[in-house]
């Protein structure tokens, strides 16, 4: 798992090669990051199921005043849970750590 520090937020992306492996390692990373926003990029080599995508749901609460959001671009977003971020790309992760932001400072 590589971890960067971006100036908004930690970028984490995947270098194991299958989701278990993965899924660990990020949920012992993710205990001490809870007071971040976070975007995890996933490996194109790693296939993921619709059930593993709901670990996410399951496993992670996400705090209110932050942001997560999962980059992925094999996966039909369609057949995901709407309360699940996932986009295609790194740029569309960034818009919406950008939106979330927004609607915080809205009050929404």
């Amino acid at each position: 798992m590589i971890v960067e520090k971006k100036e908004n937020y930690t970028f984490i992306s995947s270098d194991e090669d299958s989701f278990s492996d993965f899924y660990t390692s990020f949920l012992r990373l993710q205990k001490n990051r809870k007071e971040e926003h976070l975007v995890l990029q996933i490996s194109n080599n790693i296939n993921i199921t619709q059930e593993e995508f709901s670990l996410f749901l399951i496993n992670i609460k996400k705090e209110p005043d932050k942001s997560f959001v999962i980059v992925y671009n094999k996966v039909n977003i369609d057949d995901l849970p709407q309360n699940l971020n996932i986009v295609p790309t790194l740029l569309e992760a960034e818009d919406i750590l950008e939106m979330e932001a927004m609607e915080r400072e809205l009050g929404f």
